[in-house]
């Protein structure tokens, strides 16, 4: 059959009754555009795959628990307001699957370490949570210049105890800016006498909250009007809370070693100069990108230390990458149990280790 139309063609173009040069040139054009419009009307096999996509692309909105309690404070989930911001956020920490995915893998290494402290200085369980939303867990930079897993700006930074200066930013040390923010936390309490308000306070300041709950004559973070971060911010915490809690619960199907485990390390103490960390952490036998890793509070290649201070550096044990390696190849099944079980990670923290700092 097309055979036969490119015959007709080919002898209606330059036949005998050939057309005139513009008529030719026209048809050239045209024709091009033709097949192009005839290539995309739908055919049988277009109709087969929307009927697969539609079969196979499933997505389905998230059930929101009917009980729900920050710090052991319940939540107002009969309050519509309030279930459609818990909404929001479970359905965007459900379906923003590369950070939550993000967010688990790091959990597991580093969410005990965080929530031994709070333990330690009496804060509830739940801050542990103020992290992942606050930097997923990183050693961010945001454009304010708050800085670490905390998030601490300069100032609030040097309030609570962290030393920041060209060569020392302690708000990149996970144990030493979890106690600062411990303390925020305890003062913040005193001031409002519900931990809902202090975690809500963490964002806006203890001053800027005191102001709206004046304004606004009311004692409680879920009847106030606030701005946008700070209205989404104890729903970003509930909705992280429980999606990385009961991963099953929403379709996360992690095995322990896709999991980033805790890397054990030794302290040393410090009472003197280093005029070459890279010389130092050779000596250690790590790289210096291992060392700054452990310390990354240490801000250039050495550390003066006019003073004479004493400071903990960490270095990994020799057998690390080895013990990581057989982490990864473990064997364990799929989604049958919970991602984390915080408890038993706990209880293997040495508590020599926590008041060593």
């Amino acid at each position: 059959m097309l055979k036969h139309i490119y015959h007709k063609t080919v002898e209606f173009l330059f036949g005998p009754n050939k057309l005139s040069r513009p008529v030719l040139i026209l048809l050239l054009f045209l024709i091009p555009v033709d097949l192009l419009i005839f290539s995309t009307k739908p055919s049988p096999s277009d109709e087969i795959y929307r009927k697969e996509f539609v079969s196979n692309n499933k997505t389905y909105s998230v059930i929101i628990p009917h009980n729900l309690h920050f710090a052991g404070e319940k939540v107002p989930l009969y309050d519509f307001t309030v279930m459609e911001s818990l909404e929001r956020e479970f359905i965007v920490n459900t379906y923003f699957h590369s950070q939550t995915i993000l967010m688990h893998k790091r959990a597991n290494r580093w969410l005990p370490l965080i929530a031994a402290i709070l333990k330690k200085n009496k804060v509830p369980d739940d801050f542990k949570y103020i992290p992942l939303i606050e930097s997923n867990l990183s050693q961010a930079i945001s454009p304010k210049g708050a800085t670490g897993f905390w998030q601490f700006v300069n100032s609030a930074a040097k309030q609570y105890g962290l030393v920041v200066n060209e060569e020392i930013d302690e708000r990149y040390s996970i144990e030493k800016s979890t106690e600062a923010a411990c303390r925020y936390f305890l003062d913040a309490y005193k001031q409002f006498g519900s931990w809902t308000l202090a975690a809500a306070s963490y964002n806006m300041g203890i001053d800027g909250l005191k102001n709206q709950l004046e304004k606004q004559k009311t004692n409680s973070y879920y009847d106030l009007a606030l701005n946008e971060e700070t209205s989404r911010y104890i729903f970003r915490l509930l909705a992280v809370k429980e999606v990385i809690s009961n991963p099953q619960n929403y379709g996360y199907q992690l095995r322990k070693k896709d999991l980033y485990p805790t890397i054990p390390t030794e302290k040393i103490q410090i009472d003197s100069s280093i005029t070459d960390l890279a010389l130092f952490a050779q000596q250690k036998k790590i790289s210096y990108k291992i060392f700054k890793y452990f310390n990354s509070w240490l801000r250039k290649n050495s550390l003066t230390n006019p003073e004479n201070k004493t400071y903990t550096i960490l270095i990994p044990h020799p057998d690390f990458n080895e013990e990581y390696l057989s982490f990864l190849s473990s064997s364990d099944s799929l989604g049958i149990k919970p991602m984390i079980s915080l408890q038993d990670t706990m209880a293997t923290l040495s508590a020599d280790s926590l008041n060593s700092q």
